[in-house]
């Protein structure tokens, strides 16, 4: 397990995202009875889930500069994701899911953006030992493969659970390569993060090997390739 490396290694970035709310299952600094409520007829694992208190939230405030932010959302991503490992194995281990909530405004930043690249890099991380992380923006509506609309959500967060091997590689259609490991995830106890570089502006380089190719357009044939997987 990397738990320990996570929250003792020091970073330059600490105090970018405040915690305001430890993870509850029925927070007060957010209003997201509602917001749950409807979702459950889009998610056939939502009802049972929280049925057995295992939908939970974890509130924070950013209070830095938006590289800062976003290093710290990867690193609450981390720390969410390596407490979830070893609970997915236990009795109703598969309806776990733990959400990360974004609050507060920062400069030159959406909150659109400040997700963007933790929940790229986390998805590739977790992916192949079976935990998947989702991306949902506060006012924005999304849609289903079929059509359907999908309640907007009231805040920005990152949902971390277990991975659903027979259904959630449907919905990675644009990055095989993480659709495949997905499909036969299995976690050994290997340490993720012995691998991976320390500083965010490193990590963010070392995810960008994931990102599928991208076309130049005639409009802006210089472009670079940046994370914008569906929501899910």
């Amino acid at each position: 397990m990397t738990r320990s490396r996570t929250i003792a290694a020091p970073r330059l970035t600490a105090g970018a995202l405040r915690l305001v709310e430890a993870s509850t299952t029925t927070p007060t600094t957010v209003d997201i009875t509602a917001y749950v409520r409807q979702m459950t007829a889009h998610c056939p694992f939502l009802a049972p889930s929280l049925q057995q208190g295992l939908t939970t939230w974890m509130v924070y405030r950013a209070e830095g500069e938006p590289a800062a932010v976003e290093a710290e959302l990867f690193h609450a991503g981390v720390q969410a994701a390596e407490w979830l490992r070893p609970l997915l194995t236990r009795p109703h281990g598969g309806l776990r899911c733990e959400n990360i909530v974004l609050l507060g405004d920062v400069p030159r930043a959406r909150h659109r953006d400040l997700l963007a690249w933790p929940h790229w890099v986390l998805r590739n991380l977790y992916g192949p030992v079976g935990i998947m992380f989702g991306k949902f923006h506060a006012g924005e509506e999304e849609t289903t493969r079929a059509g359907d609309r999908i309640p907007a959500a009231p805040v920005s967060f990152l949902p971390v659970r277990a991975a659903v091997r027979r259904r959630d590689p449907r919905f990675l259609t644009a990055t095989p390569g993480l659709a495949a490991a997905l499909a036969v995830a299995e976690d050994d106890g290997r340490g993720l993060l012995e691998h991976v570089p320390d500083q965010w502006k490193e990590i963010k380089t070392w995810a960008k090997r994931f990102l599928p190719p991208v076309k130049p357009s005639p409009a802006s044939p210089n472009s670079s390739a940046t994370p914008s997987p569906p929501a899910s």
